[in-house]
C-alpha cells in the first residue's frame, strides 16, 4: 500500500508542477529539482531509495527509446564525426580532467578520481532534450546535443566499470580497449538485430493495439541481449530506436503509428518529469551519508565547487577549439557560429545516470560518500545553474530555434511535391483503361488535394485567420460539433448500438483533431517572422538570375485585378521581372499565376510584410 500510495504521490506532484510551470512559463525540470530537493529535507518525508538498478534498467531504457525515435537518423549520420567526438572524446577529456582534480583534493588514487569523472561526464540525454526543447534551439544545436546525449552514457558506464576495476586490481590497456570495442560494436549489432525483427513483425501486425504494445517492450528487447552479452544496453537501444523510427512510415499503418506516438509521448511525459523530481528527493540521503565521512565539509564543498567548475571548463575547452569549430555539421556545409558554439559549450546538464552510475560504486569504495555526494551536487548544480541561465545566454548571443514561418514555408514546399506526386498518380487512373471512377468523383479528389496545398500556403501571411482554408476549418468545427451533438442524442435515447454509436464519434475526434492541430499551428505561424531564406533544394537558373538584380519596383501596393473585379486577394505576389503585383492561387482571381501563364515571366517573391522567399514557376523551386 505504501508502495502504491508514493507512486500516485509522484505522479500527482508531476502532474500538478508541470501544470502550474506551464501556466506561467517556468522550466518544469528545474523546478521539479527544486520541489524534490526541498522535500527531502522534511521530517515527514520518507526516504525514497533509488536503486541504480531502477533506473539503469527501468528508466534509462525507455527515455532513450523515446528520444531516439524522435532523432532523425539523416541527421545523425550527417553529424556523426562531431556527435562521436562529443559522446566519446568528450566524456574521456572531461573524466581524465575530474580525475587528476579529485585526485589531487582528496588524496585518493587516480582510478578512484577517474571513476567520478565517469559519473559526471556525460550529459543527460533527458535533460539536455527537456531543457532544449523548452528554450528552442536551433536545429543543428539540438542535433548535436541530442547524439552526444544519446550515446556518451555508453562510454561514460564503460569507463566506470573499468576505473573500478583498476581501483580493485590491476587493468591493462588492452583490456580497457576490449571493453570499449565490445560494448560498442555489441550494442550496434544487437541494435541493428532487434530492429530487424521488430520491423519484420510491425509490417505484419496491423492491429495498432497490438504494435503499441510491440513498440512499448522494444526498449527492453534491445537492452537486455545487448548487456547480456557485455555489450552496451544503451548503444543498442538508441540504434534500434533509429532504425525503427525511421522506418516507421512504411513499416507500420498510419493508426499504427499515431497510437503509438501519443502513448510514447505519455511515457516519456511522466518518465522525463518524474526523473527530476527523483533525482532531488535523493539529497537528504545524499547528504547524511557525506556527513558521515570522516573529510570536513570544508574538504568536501571544496571539492564539489572544484568539480563543477572542471566539469564545465573541460566542456567549454574541448568544444570550442578542437572539436567543432572546424567541423561542418550539416548537409549545407554550414559551420556552428561562434554563438552557437557557446551555448552548445554551456549545455552540460547533468541528470539521472549520472547519479544511478554514481550508487554503482561499490561500498568499500574510497571515500564512496563524498564522491556520491559530489555527483549529486554536479547534477544539481548543472541543472539549476546552466539550465536556468541558458535561455538568457542564447538570447543575449541570439541564438534562435527554428522560425515558425519558415517551417510553413519548408511544409508547403514539401506538401506541393507530395500532392504533385498525388496528382501524376490521379492522372494515370483517371486515364487507365480500367479506371471506372466517375469523372465528377476524380474532379472532387483533384480540387481536394489542390485545397490541401493552398492552405499551407495561406498560412505564412500575417494574418491566417480570415483565409478561405481558415474559414472552412471554423464551418468545418462548427458542424462537427452539431454532428456529435445528434449522434450523443441518439445514444441518450437509446438509439443505435454502443459500439457503432462510439466509432462514429472516434471519427468525429479524429477530424476534429486534425482541424485542432492545424489551427493551432496556423497561430503560431502568425506571429513569427519570416526575414531569412529559408531551406530550398537546388537552385534554379531564374532564380540565381533574379538574385543578380535588384527587385524592381511594384506596379502597386495589392491586386489591382482583385480590385477592378471586386474579389479580395488572400495573398499579394510581386513579378521579380516587371513588378506586377497580383493575388496568390488561394485568392478567387489567381492574377499571380495568371500573369505568368501571359507573360511566362518565371520568378515571383512574396509581397506580404516580413517576407522574402521567392518561387520560380518553371522549375518548381523555391529559395
Amino acid at each position: 500500500m505504501e508502495l502504491a500510495v508514493g507512486l500516485v504521490a509522484l505522479v500527482a506532484t508531476v502532474l500538478v508542477v508541470s501544470a502550474l510551470c506551464d501556466r506561467f512559463g517556468l522550466a518544469a525540470p528545474l523546478v521539479l529539482t527544486v520541489v524534490g530537493i526541498g522535500a527531502s529535507f522534511v521530517p515527514a518525508m520518507p526516504a525514497v531509495p533509488l536503486h541504480p538498478d531502477v533506473v539503469l534498467l527501468g528508466l534509462l531504457p525507455p527515455l532513450l527509446y523515446a528520444a531516439a525515435s524522435k532523432a532523425s537518423l539523416v541527421d545523425f549520420k550527417a553529424n556523426l564525426r562531431p556527435i562521436g567526438m562529443l559522446s566519446v572524446g568528450l566524456v574521456l577529456f572531461t573524466a581524465a580532467t575530474v580525475g587528476v582534480v579529485t585526485s589531487w583534493l582528496l588524496d585518493i588514487p587516480f582510478a578512484a578520481g577517474l571513476a567520478l569523472g565517469a559519473i559526471v561526464g556525460p550529459p543527460d540525454a533527458v535533460a539536455a532534450t527537456a531543457v532544449g526543447r523548452r528554450i528552442g534551439l536551433p536545429r543543428n544545436v539540438t542535433t548535436l546535443l541530442e547524439g552526444e546525449s544519446l550515446f556518451n552514457d555508453a562510454t561514460s558506464i564503460v569507463l566506470l566499470r573499468t576505473a573500478i576495476a583498476a581501483v580493485a586490481g590491476t587493468v591493462g590497456f588492452w583490456q580497457v580497449a576490449g571493453s570499449f570495442a565490445l560494448s560498442a560494436v555489441g550494442g550496434v549489432a544487437v541494435g541493428v538485430i532487434v530492429a530487424v525483427l521488430l520491423r519484420f513483425v510491425l509490417r505484419r501486425v496491423t492491429d495498432p493495439t497490438l504494435t503499441t504494445g510491440i513498440t512499448l517492450i522494444s526498449p527492453w528487447a534491445a537492452y537486455l541481449p545487448a548487456e547480456h552479452i557485455h555489450g552496451s544496453g544503451v548503444v543498442a537501444v538508441v540504434v534500434t530506436g533509429l532504425i525503427v523510427a525511421y522506418r516507421a512510415p512504411t513499416d507500420q499503418t498510419a493508426v499504427g503509428r499515431m497510437s503509438a506516438r501519443i502513448n510514447w509521448n505519455t511515457v516519456q511525459f511522466l518518465l522525463e518529469n518524474a526523473v527530476f523530481l527523483l533525482i532531488g528527493l535523493q539529497m537528504r540521503t545524499i547528504f547524511e551519508g557525506a556527513a558521515a565521512s570522516p573529510i570536513g565539509w570544508p574538504t568536501i564543498l571544496v571539492t564539489c565547487a572544484a568539480v563543477m567548475a572542471t566539469v564545465i571548463l573541460a566542456r567549454m575547452v574541448w568544444c570550442a577549439p578542437s572539436a567543432l569549430l572546424s567541423i561542418r555539421v550539416d548537409a549545407e556545409n554550414e559551420r556552428l557560429s561562434a554563438g552557437e558554439t557557446t551555448v552548445l559549450s554551456w549545455a552540460g546538464m547533468r541528470g539521472v545516470v549520472t547519479l544511478a552510475a554514481a550508487f554503482i560504486l561499490p561500498t568499500d569504495f574510497p571515500d564512496r560518500e563524498v564522491l556520491v555526494f559530489a555527483a549529486m551536487f554536479v547534477v544539481a548544480g548543472s541543472l539549476l545553474i546552466q539550465g536556468s541561465t541558458l535561455p538568457a545566454l542564447a538570447k543575449a548571443l541570439h541564438v534562435r530555434g527554428p522560425n515558425a514561418r519558415t517551417d510553413a514555408l519548408q511544409q508547403a514546399v514539401v506538401m506541393r511535391s507530395a500532392i504533385t506526386a498525388g496528382l501524376e498518380r490521379l492522372d494515370e487512373i483517371e486515364a487507365s483503361p480500367e479506371n471506372t471512377v466517375p469523372q465528377p468523383l476524380l474532379d472532387g479528389v483533384r480540387e481536394r488535394a489542390v485545397s490541401r496545398e493552398r492552405s499551407f500556403w495561406e498560412r505564412l501571411g500575417p494574418d491566417s485567420r480570415d483565409t478561405p482554408a481558415a474559414q472552412v476549418r471554423e464551418v468545418r468545427l462548427q458542424m462537427i460539433a452539431a454532428e456529435r451533438e445528434e449522434v450523443l442524442r441518439l445514444r441518450d435515447s437509446g438509439q443505435g448500438d454502443h459500439e457503432v454509436l462510439e466509432q462514429v464519434l472516434s471519427s468525429l475526434d479524429v477530424e476534429e483533431a486534425m482541424l485542432t492541430v492545424s489551427a493551432s499551428r496556423s497561430e503560431r505561424v502568425a506571429v513569427a517572422e519570416l526575414l531569412t531564406v529559408p531551406w530550398s533544394g537546388d537552385e534554379c537558373d531564374h532564380l540565381r538570375v533574379a538574385d543578380s538584380f535588384a527587385d524592381p519596383v511594384p506596379l502597386s501596393e495589392t491586386c489591382l485585378e482583385c480590385l477592378e473585379s471586386g474579389e479580395n486577394p488572400v495573398r499579394l505576389r510581386m513579378c521579380l521581372t516587371c513588378g506586377h503585383v497580383g493575388c496568390c492561387d488561394s485568392s478567387d482571381g489567381k492574377h499571380a499565376t495568371a500573369h505568368f501563364e501571359a507573360t511566362s515571366h518565371p520568378v515571383i517573391r512574396s509581397f506580404e510584410h516580413g517576407e522574402a522567399w521567392r518561387w520560380c514557376y518553371i522549375d518548381e523551386l523555391l529559395k
